[in-house]
């Protein structure tokens, strides 16, 4: 287990040290567990890319964090290969909530690859 965390620990200090707003990453457990408070706004993640799909420089791929996976769609940077280790700075939008299931995606900014 140490083992797997530790990666995402050397990820999150690497994006403590890029100076992004509040030097912080977000859980995607808490974007999820109330997306209506982070709708719109610019959040960080970091995790695993578990999904990838790229072309002509445009991509999606599936962030897993431990806590929970989110989508992320690139419109300028194409998608990580699967297993990459990823920090993400983005706009997050919530589309809707419908009993446990929430239906959300990050779109990217920035990224950071380790």
């Amino acid at each position: 287990m140490f083992r797997r965390l530790l990666p995402l620990a050397l990820l999150a200090g690497l994006a403590l040290a890029t100076g992004c707003k509040g030097g912080r990453t977000t859980s995607i457990k808490t974007l999820l567990d109330d997306p209506s408070a982070y709708d719109k706004q610019t959040v960080r993640i970091a995790g695993e890319v578990t999904r990838s799909i790229g072309m002509l420089g445009y991509g999606a791929y599936e962030l897993s964090d431990g806590t929970g996976t989110l989508p992320v769609v690139s419109q300028e940077n194409g998608a990580p290969r699967e297993g990459a280790q990823v920090g993400v700075e983005g706009e997050f939008r919530s589309a809707f909530t419908l009993g446990t299931r929430t239906a959300a995606v990050l779109v990217e900014k920035r990224r950071l690859t380790r």
